[in-house]
């Protein structure tokens, strides 16, 4: 008789939940991914006027890097980095930056503790005061503090959500209630509960209260700022299901969402394009960003 298994999550035995997201099997062309990454990221850096480290916070991994527009109080364009919270760095996504600074950005690109060596709370803490120091700085880099954006890919649209749920006054004095104008999460997570369970935990080492407190599928998003989610046509099922209920969820609380699903593209491709202004990934961004800014 065939082994019966159990299922942990869903209608997932663990082999099953551990193949839906895991990124890297199911992609085992991401190592071309990641060095094409770090070319073209140091290809920016030589070539584009860069302040590099900027510390925003005590620890070694608080820094950005910081791609001031060419104008002063330009828009502030916030790209988080993938990696499952565990891998990559802000210097393999300087690249983003080609594409944003053509339409007037200044784009921004952070760092935070990596798992295991830091836990989902000093991520998520780290992110925000991120978000605050630039809140508080920018007019120093030429910024427009009132028109910030962001953008994540995998773990950091995890992140790029869950600043949405911020409660900013409560997170540093004197900050607003709306730090972040809008949201962009590309192959994002929503909710860590499956990412507690599957083989992702050895390394995460994530609690029942930090799913809890973590998973932008748990929040309640008092502030109005509109998400754009996007997930590429070739994610596993897992990754189409979490955007799917990201969608549903801020409609549900009456926020502005779109879903959108690119074609022919898969979990690490689809953010190769960012480093050409004139790619349809950016065009939609530039119009989500357009109505996040309220123009």
């Amino acid at each position: 008789m065939p082994e019966v298994t159990e299922a942990i999550y869903r209608q997932y035995d663990q082999a099953a939940l551990d193949a839906q997201y895991n990124n890297r099997a199911r992609f085992p062309n991401y190592r071309e991914h990641f060095q094409s990454w770090q070319h073209w990221s140091e290809v920016t850096r030589a070539g584009t006027r860069a302040i590099i480290d900027v510390p925003f916070g005590p620890t070694p991994e608080e820094k950005i890097d910081i791609f001031p527009a060419d104008q002063k109080g330009a828009p502030i364009y916030v790209f988080i980095h993938g990696g499952y919270w565990y891998s990559l760095d802000k210097s393999d996504y300087s690249y983003i930056a080609d594409g944003m600074k053509p339409h007037g950005f200044t784009t921004v690109v952070n760092n935070f503790i990596l798992a295991p060596h830091g836990s989902m709370d000093q991520i998520m803490h780290q992110n925000r005061a991120a978000l605050a120091w630039l809140w508080q700085h920018a007019a120093e880099f030429g910024g427009d503090r009132d028109r910030i954006y962001v953008a994540g890919h995998s773990a950091g649209g995890h992140l790029a959500a869950m600043l949405l749920a911020t409660d900013w006054p409560s997170f540093a004095p004197g900050l607003p209630a709306k730090v972040v104008a809008g949201a962009c999460a590309i192959g994002g997570i929503f909710d860590l509960e499956p990412i507690r369970l599957s083989f992702l935990d050895k390394t995460l080492h994530l609690t029942s209260s930090q799913v809890q407190a973590h998973s932008p599928l748990r929040q309640r998003y008092p502030v109005k700022a509109p998400l754009l989610l996007v997930v590429a046509k070739d994610e596993s099922d897992e990754f189409h299901r979490q955007s799917a209920d990201m969608k549903a969820l801020y409609q549900r609380l009456g926020q502005s969402v779109d879903l959108v699903v690119p074609d022919k593209l898969d979990h690490f491709d689809v953010v190769n394009q960012l480093r050409d202004p004139r790619c349809g990934l950016i065009d939609l961004q530039l119009k989500h960003i357009r109505r996040s800014f309220g123009g």
